[in-house]
């Protein structure tokens, strides 16, 4: 038995901010950004968009391109780090609103790895006979978590000229290493069962340090807290995620490679028998230096990352929509998902297009 991906889709939303729109708002501007990251512009989901909302048209086009209704799937896996509340998790809502009936939701919280994660369970769910079609969900809407005022936010999309106050450009300076980074937006994929043929899923490998799980996270509200969240932790910013960019770096340097050569190493295959590598988009200078390791030539790597900024767990569902949209992954085509983030979650997997 196999899992093969019958159909893709994505959805970015409207509301455009580009480099030029961030330099108002804050000290920096496109070329120290684009030096950086290389992202060029990200979109931003809508004050009424929550994470499940994105998913849905994202998961109505993967669903119209397998050829399939709503009610044709057996279960749903949505991995996001933007949950549309607390619990239960935004599964249970996209559920809902894209008519799935009662089937089993699941969602998880590997962030960045997010995508590489839901597809090993995909595959496994459909590898023991206990499903037959799965719906795979990687989407966000950080939106949520950036620290602006109403004003700010106003001339970043620019319904304002601006300029805002000394004391807010100050204030957006000090999270701009992070802010710069993120876009929102959702990936699916419909994952179904076959029986014949080479297509699908080939081998899955995924890892866990604990130990570096600082080096990327939101060091406020939780359990560890008592009450769960303060007002403090909002002023203080501490609710916006911490990046440690150079150590980030240096990790996802290390272990994007090596875990590439693990799996293909495992299956007896080569780096000369990929045809194509869709890395997590979480910084274009970490895929550079990754595919630089790897000694891979630029038409064995697709980024995107330059136009929607890091979607999180949505990056690699939408980079690989794209991938067959453009005639980047054909029919045959041996294609590595390869994804890090925070946990620190890191993993591959090998599929046949």
């Amino acid at each position: 038995m196999r899992s093969v991906i019958t159909g893709t889709g994505m959805y970015i939303p409207e509301a455009s901010v580009d480099n030029h729109a961030l330099s108002k708002i804050m000290d920096t501007s496109d070329e120290w950004i684009q030096v950086r990251t290389g992202i060029a512009k990200r979109q931003y989901a809508a004050p009424d968009q929550a994470t499940s909302d994105l998913a849905v048209p994202a998961c109505r086009q993967a669903l119209k391109n397998a050829g399939l209704k709503p009610e044709d799937i057996d279960y749903l896996i949505f991995a996001t780090m933007t949950p549309d509340y607390f619990f239960p998790g935004s599964a249970p809502f996209l559920q809902r609103k894209l008519g799935l009936e009662h089937v089993p939701c699941l969602d998880i919280r590997q962030q960045c790895a997010g995508f590489v994660y839901a597809l090993q369970l995909a595959d496994a769910l459909i590898r023991s006979g206990q499903q037959r079609r799965v719906l795979v969900v990687g989407g966000e809407a950080h939106a949520s978590l950036v620290p602006w005022s109403e004003k700010t936010w106003q001339v970043a999309l620019g319904h304002e000229s601006g300029p805002v106050s000394a004391e807010e450009y100050e204030q957006n300076t000090e999270t701009r290493d992070r802010v710069v980074l993120f876009g929102d937006g959702a990936g699916a994929v419909v994952v179904e069962a076959r029986e014949e043929g080479d297509s699908g899923v080939i081998d899955c490998l995924l890892h866990t340090n604990g130990d570096e799980a600082e080096r990327l996270w939101t060091k406020a509200a939780g359990s560890a807290f008592r009450p769960y969240i303060t007002h403090e932790m909002i002023t203080s910013g501490d609710v916006t995620p911490v990046v440690e960019g150079r150590k980030v770096y240096a990790l996802a340097v290390t272990f994007m490679p090596k875990v590439t050569l693990e799996i293909l190493k495992k299956n007896d295959l080569t780096l000369d028998d990929l045809d194509l590598v869709i890395f997590h988009q979480a910084n274009l200078r970490i895929n550079e230096g990754v595919q630089k390791r790897l000694g891979l030539p630029d038409e064995k790597v697709f980024n995107n990352i330059q136009n929607y900024g890091n979607t999180t767990a949505g990056t690699i569902p939408i980079a690989y929509h794209e991938a067959l949209e453009q005639g980047r992954a054909k029919p045959g085509d041996l294609v590595a998902f390869v994804g890090l983030g925070s946990g620190l979650n890191w993993g591959a997997v090998l599929y046949r297009v």
